[in-house]
């Protein structure tokens, strides 16, 4: 229940990448680990360049919403309104002028420019990390020899860390069997 926030975590991480290098060195010839660098590199190099595309992307579609929002405000407080409804009995009643409710705001600018930042960073962000695994993907699987090495690899190492999850649970579970 407390590992599910990130503050309440243990330590498993330094150990699964301590593991991880480990298994990279003993595995792994030095072509195959610059090939696995590359790949990762190209990852980290698409999502930071989608993020950017995004960001910018996000902030030119909210100027072009508010560019429009004013433009449309500028032709409804330029048109000809009615200021007052006559009905049939002979009655008028005079109809509030609502044009500086419409009006554009500085809140309203600043929510814009923030959400479509926001969603343009979001979203030019993951289809860089689409596409960068995409081409990282297609990096490893050139050589079928290096493919499959390293495949091998990482399997080893998912056992390893897969025993060494087994470990720590026996040793809790033991624990809590000594105090219940």
């Amino acid at each position: 229940m407390t590992e599910s926030l990130a503050a309440f975590r243990n330590g498993k991480s330094a150990d699964l990448r301590k593991l991880a290098e480990e298994h990279l060195q003993h595995d792994l010839s030095q072509d195959e680990r610059d090939i696995l660098k590359r790949a990762g590199s190209k990852v980290s190099t698409h999502a930071t360049i989608g993020t950017a595309l995004g960001l910018g992307l996000g902030v030119y579609f909210a100027y072009r919403l508010r560019s429009m929002r004013v433009a449309y405000f500028n032709a409804f407080r330029a048109m000809e309104k009615p200021v007052e409804v006559k009905f049939g009995d002979g009655r008028t009643q005079p109809i509030p002028d609502i044009t500086e409710k419409l009006s554009p705001s500085r809140w309203g600018d600043s929510a814009t420019y923030f959400f479509f930042s926001l969603g343009g960073l979001f979203l030019g962000g993951e289809i860089g990390f689409l596409t960068g695994s995409a081409s990282a993907s297609r990096t490893i699987t050139n050589d079928p020899k290096v493919k499959e090495r390293i495949t091998r690899a990482f399997k080893s190492y998912q056992i390893d860390a897969l025993k060494q999850e087994i470990r720590r649970l026996e040793k809790k579970s033991r624990f809590e069997q000594l105090l219940g």
